[in-house]
C-alpha cells in the first residue's frame, strides 16, 4: 500500500516538474521569438542625408517669400543640394502679387543660390487663374523668376497658348513667351 507521505512526496515532484516545463516553454519560446531585422536603406554614393516630407521656406525681410514641401529629399555630401521628389511650392501672396501654386514630380533645390529647379509634369497656377505647363521651369531666387526653354502649354480666361520657351516675373505677374507661339483667343472668328 502507498502510504500518504509518498503520494504527497510524489504530488511536489509533479507539480515542480509541471512549473519547470511551463518556465522551460516560456523561455524556449522567447528565444525563438525573433525582433524584425532592420531595414537597410542604402543611400546613393552622392547623398548624406534623407528625409521624408521636408519643408523648405525663403524668407526675406521678415516675409516668407515662398514655401515648398517635398515627400523625399536627399542632400549631397556637400549639404550645397538637395534633391526633391513629389514637390509642392507655394509663391507667397504679397502687395504686388497674387500666390502662386506649383507642383512637379522631381526636382533640386540650392542652399547657396535659393535656386530651385523643377522637372517632370511641372504645373503652376496663378490666384489670377493664369495655369502653366511644362516639363521643367527653373525659379531664379534673385530675381523671383520662373524661366524654362522647353515648350509650355498657357491657359487664362479665353487664351490659350502654345510656346517654346517662358520667363514669368512672379512680382509683377507678367510673362513673355519666346518662340513657335500659337495661340487662340475663344469667341474670336478669324477673319
Amino acid at each position: 500500500m502507498v502510504s500518504p507521505r509518498n503520494i504527497r512526496f510524489v504530488l511536489a515532484l509533479l507539480v515542480a516538474a509541471a512549473i519547470a516545463g511551463i518556465v522551460a516553454a516560456i523561455t524556449l519560446k522567447g528565444l525563438h521569438t525573433t525582433s524584425p531585422e532592420p531595414v537597410s536603406q542604402q543611400l546613393p554614393q552622392h547623398i548624406d542625408v534623407a528625409l521624408q516630407n521636408a519643408r523648405f521656406t525663403e524668407m526675406r525681410n521678415g516675409t516668407t517669400v515662398w514655401e515648398l514641401v517635398a515627400e523625399k529629399v536627399e542632400y549631397d555630401k556637400t549639404g550645397d543640394v538637395a534633391y526633391l521628389t513629389n514637390i509642392r511650392m507655394v509663391y507667397a501672396k504679397s502687395r504686388t502679387n497674387g500666390a502662386i501654386t506649383l507642383t512637379a514630380s522631381k526636382g533640386d533645390y540650392s542652399n547657396i543660390t535659393k535656386n530651385i529647379r523643377l522637372r517632370g509634369k511641372v504645373h503652376m497656377v496663378t490666384d489670377s487663374g493664369m495655369v502653366f505647363d511644362t516639363e521643367s521651369l527653373d525659379y531664379l531666387a534673385k530675381s523671383s523668376l520662373f524661366r524654362t526653354a522647353d515648350p509650355v502649354l498657357f491657359h487664362h480666361e479665353r487664351l490659350s497658348l502654345a510656346a517654346t520657351g517662358m520667363e514669368y516675373f512672379a512680382k509683377t505677374e507678367t510673362s513673355h513667351f519666346f518662340k513657335s507661339i500659337d495661340a487662340v483667343v475663344k469667341g474670336i472668328r478669324p477673319q
